[in-house]
């Protein structure tokens, strides 16, 4: 399954400067459909893009001259791939309005600088979920070499 930035857009809350996601190249699940709810989804796997322009407002102050995406907008673009794990629980997922939460990051670890002109892939498995709260391992890579990886805790809920 691929979605594009507008598709993107419609699933998740976020919006610019403050969306680190640009397209969903995959998803797979470790059962077969139709998912019922977050259980369902253990073991389920997003692959996403992003892809660091030299505009990004957040660059303009880290730091000037020379350039880093922060380590916490790393780990904030992992979880925001990772709520896509959860596309699959819904009849028309376009129509949703979620609510999502990063909750908890442990063992989180840069390895390489990220900076303008990198294109990044992104991969998130679901390890646990108990009741709205989902337990994920992630890494974020450019070309063969993994620059960051996180452990972290989010929740996910449906307003409508």
């Amino acid at each position: 399954m691929k979605l594009n930035f507008e598709q993107v857009k419609a699933y998740i809350p976020h919006r610019e400067p403050f969306l680190f996601v640009d397209s969903i190249e995959s998803l797979e699940y470790e059962g077969e459909g139709p998912f019922s709810c977050l259980k369902d989804l253990i073991g389920g796997v997003v692959e996403a893009n992003f892809s660091v322009k030299e505009d990004l407002e957040i660059l303009r102050g880290h730091f000037p001259g020379n350039p880093v995406l922060p380590g916490v907008v790393q780990v904030e673009m992992m979880a925001q791939a990772s709520i896509f794990i959860t596309f699959e629980l819904f009849e028309d997922p376009y129509n949703v309005d979620l609510e999502v939460a990063l909750l908890g990051v442990k063992d989180s670890k840069f390895r390489k600088p990220v900076v303008p002109g990198m294109e990044l892939k992104i991969k998130s498995k679901m390890i646990k979920a108990r009741g709205q709260i989902m337990s994920f391992e992630a890494e974020i890579s450019s070309g063969d070499e993994i620059v960051s990886q996180a452990s972290f805790l989010a929740s996910f809920s449906q307003r409508n």
